[in-house]
């Protein structure tokens, strides 16, 4: 059987490894009042951040188009027999679910929807391994099996500058954002049931990263090579240094830099920092 590997653009992937893993990609939309772009495509990570600025009221974002998710299914029938489609957590998008329903809109290829329960590397992660196996002719099962077994130990922790963007977008309650707001904290973030909530409650973000290093730290003891990255809101300088430091720190592992592009970027807001890990 052969296995086609897909992913959605909030794997944040860059061209260069989705060709490197053979990984294919649909776009999530971003949509400003003036145009909706698909993410990845038609406007960069860069050119977001800049035109965000200039934006009075926050974008709002949406799933891959159906037509363009049955197209690119179509496209890929005629080369594989199925294909294993990996996405940002159904708890704060309808992706996955689309994805599960286009398994009947398709024939002669079936579709295996997974559900990262995360996003942004860790999804890519997901991918990464993904293609990798479907490349030395593992099945289905598997490559699923696998991915598994990563989101045992799968885990990331983020912080925003600023809250707002989180609430209204309605990936976190208002209650607690208008808190945090009004204490000033930088709260650490995490995924919990598939959907974002606060971890613990920090005041500031030097503390806030410091705090996010230790809970790797925890893990990082036991001896086990880890697999890490650092994820940044326009900050790649940043990203880089703590990437260098924790490297230095842990040489057994493996440290990542990587972004949280359009749609992300919008929920998070400029100036975000999340660390991701999982044991290889």
């Amino acid at each position: 059987m052969k296995i086609a590997v897909m992913t959605d653009s909030t794997a944040y992937l860059t061209p260069e490894q989705r060709e490197a893993f053979d990984i294919h990609m649909i776009p999530l939309q971003v949509v400003f009042d003036d145009a909706t772009y698909e993410e990845e495509v038609d406007i960069s990570t860069a050119e977001f951040y800049e035109k965000i600025k200039q934006q009075k009221s926050l974008p709002k974002t949406s799933q891959p188009v159906v037509g363009k998710v049955i197209e690119k299914l179509e496209e890929l029938s005629k080369t594989y027999d199925a294909v294993i489609s990996i996405h940002l957590s159904s708890g704060i998008s309808g992706t996955y679910q689309s994805m599960v329903a286009a398994d009947d809109m398709v024939e002669g290829i079936d579709v295996y929807a997974y559900d990262s329960e995360l996003s942004c590397m860790p999804q890519a992660y997901y991918a990464m391994e993904a293609a990798q196996m479907a490349k030395q002719g593992a099945s289905v099962e598997a490559i699923l099996e696998r991915l598994d077994e990563m989101k045992q130990t799968m885990i990331a922790y983020f912080m925003v500058d600023d809250l707002s963007n989180l609430q209204r977008g309605g990936r976190l309650n208002g209650a607690q954002a208008l808190i945090g707001s009004l204490l000033q904290v930088k709260p650490v973030l995490h995924f919990e049931d598939k959907v974002i909530v606060p971890f613990e409650k920090i005041r500031t973000k030097k503390k806030a990263l410091s705090r996010i290093k230790s809970l790797f730290a925890e893990q990082a003891a036991s001896g086990d090579k880890m697999r890490a990255c650092f994820i940044h809101a326009n900050r790649p300088e940043e990203a880089e240094a703590l990437r260098a430091e924790m490297q230095a720190e842990y040489p057994n592992s493996e440290i990542d830099v990587s972004y949280f592009g359009p749609v992300i970027g919008t929920h998070l807001g400029e100036g975000a920092i999340g660390l991701t890990w999982y044991k290889v």
